[in-house]
């Protein structure tokens, strides 16, 4: 078991399959535009849980700063293949980040989970010790 940067466009497009399963709105052709855009502007980094050469787990997450939280990392994707779902695999990886976000000087981590995703809240609140600090609040219009 071994986690990995995903830094080329050859491992972002590797990692589709497993992240469709969480943006299943997204073609692979918009998945992978968005992700090398948000490399490239925003500071968004990807990993990936390779488990004998295959690609389990995939997480996306950015550093950012702001009044509330300060200097933090925000999760943007965390998703597990769902046929390697309670083996760990979600756990390293946000265990992963928050050993990055430490050793980056960053105060904490911080996500959003839907809020249909009752056994992802679980995950965070009992397994991982985070605590359900606020509502996420969203108008769209247009395209993105």
């Amino acid at each position: 078991m071994e986690v990995k940067e995903l830094t080329t466009e050859e491992d972002v497009r590797s990692a589709f399959p497993i992240m469709n399963e969480l943006r299943t709105h997204l073609t692979e052709e918009d998945y992978e535009c968005l992700v090398l855009e948000a490399m490239t502007k925003d500071r968004y980094q990807m990993f990936a849980l390779f488990v004998e050469d295959e690609i389990v787990a995939v997480t996306g997450f950015k550093p950012m700063i702001t009044l509330y939280y300060g200097r933090y990392v925000w999760i943007c994707d965390l998703v597990t293949s769902s046929d390697q779902r309670s083996k760990g695999y979600g756990e390293k990886l946000i265990s992963h980040v928050e050993r990055w976000a430490a050793d980056q000087g960053y105060g904490s981590v911080a996500l959003s989970s839907g809020l249909s995703r009752t056994e992802a809240h679980r995950f965070y609140e009992e397994k991982m010790d985070y605590d359900k600090v606020s509502y996420v609040f969203r108008k769209t219009w247009g395209s993105t």
